[in-house]
């Protein structure tokens, strides 16, 4: 005889029961917050946090990106006054800073972007950290 669509029959005699009990439903709770975040203080203004002696509120997130700007701008003009010097020493020499130029540009300006997407992580990290802090 095939049992085959059939549902199985429990060998030790037991209805289809849970043995743990019914299971708590999960889906409807409300998800729990940790950290007592009270009345964030405040935000600065550009000039507020830079004359902030205190410390208490970070102008690096503020100004990366034009730091960013000005760093990509000085690294473009250094090497168009570069070539322009190896052009004028001679031909070959020219030619190698035209071809390894934007090589070396690139790097410098992939570094450039790691350390200042490091500075906003420290900066990130720091104020997640003073969030969580308990206030006294």
């Amino acid at each position: 005889m095939s049992h085959y669509g059939n549902t199985p029959q429990d060998p030790y005699g037991q209805s289809g029961q849970n043995p743990y009990g019914q299971q708590p439903d999960y889906s409807q709770q409300q998800p729990a917050y940790y950290g007592g975040i009270g009345q964030q203080p405040p935000k600065k203004g550009f000039f507020g946090a830079l004359f902030d002696f205190g410390f208490n509120t970070f102008i690096t997130p503020m100004v990366v990106k034009v730091v960013y700007v000005i760093g990509l701008v000085a690294m473009v003009l250094a090497f168009f006054v570069l070539l322009v010097g190896a052009f004028s020493q001679d031909a070959m020499s020219g030619i190698a800073v035209l071809i390894l130029g934007p090589i070396v540009l690139l790097l410098y300006l992939c570094l450039f972007r790691m350390m200042l997407e490091f500075y906003v992580a420290v900066v990130r990290m720091s104020e997640d950290i003073h969030e969580r802090l308990p206030r006294s």
